[in-house]
């Protein structure tokens, strides 16, 4: 079949088959990248608290990878509209390269979920006594505290005789705080440690990470048998 000639019922499915792919493609890509901006800019200030790169680093993987899968789905559209086998097989290698990329990242998202209960009590532990003299610490612990409501790594008497005032509960959300330094009863100072609630919450992000990868990469395979199916059908 020339470029000039008209596909026959196969080619055209094919073809209409890789824009919607390419299309499902693109949004997935633009979730991904939306995905992982929101938890970079508002899920990572447990980072420091957790003795591993790991969920951050596939957060970093799915926001390239997402960046990248919405440039790259113009190839197959243009490749499938104008039948140009070149971009056909550019496309391919791309989207084989991203489809690995970005199930290695959802995978990674899956395997730091079971592994941060194993860390994560440790490296807590032991950041407590750099509370106050690192700043990384400091705030690591203070916007954890506050956002997750816990108090310590097990409960408040963690901190001994130094209570952070992130411990203490807010008369109203983002407001002014009741003195628990002084007095720590159930009323003024969250009860429940940070260990419980810190691991609940990155399993529910890696999670999040980990489908978001995964599902989109699904998403993809679609695309390639597509493309793969109309590049041969060119000559």
């Amino acid at each position: 079949m020339g470029f000039g000639q008209e596909m026959d019922g196969c080619g055209r499915c094919m073809k209409y088959g890789l824009f919607v792919a390419n299309f499902l493609t693109f949004l997935g890509g633009l979730v991904v990248l939306a995905i992982g901006l929101w938890m970079l800019i508002d899920r990572t200030f447990i980072n420091d608290l957790i003795g591993t790169n790991l969920f951050q680093g596939s957060i970093y993987v799915l926001i390239a990878t997402g960046a990248l899968i919405t440039f790259i789905s113009f190839f197959g559209c243009m490749g499938a509209a104008k039948e140009i086998k070149c971009l056909l097989l550019t496309y391919n290698i791309l989207v084989f390269i991203l489809f690995v990329t970005l199930l290695v990242g959802g995978i990674l998202g899956y395997v730091f979920r079971e592994k941060v209960q194993t860390t994560m009590e440790k490296e807590m532990q032991s950041s407590i006594s750099f509370y106050g003299n690192r700043e990384e610490f400091t705030k690591a612990w203070d916007t954890t505290q506050q956002e997750l409501m816990c108090c310590g790594v097990n409960n408040y008497k963690d901190w001994q005789e130094r209570i952070p005032e992130s411990c203490c509960r807010e008369v109203e959300r983002g407001g002014r705080k009741l003195p628990c330094t002084q007095a720590q009863n159930a009323l003024t100072i969250y009860t429940e440690g940070c260990l419980r609630k810190g691991v609940e919450f990155m399993k529910e992000n890696g999670v999040i990470l980990g489908t978001a990868g995964i599902v989109v990469a699904v998403i993809m395979i679609f695309g390639i048998i597509f493309s793969c199916v109309l590049f041969m059908k060119i000559e």
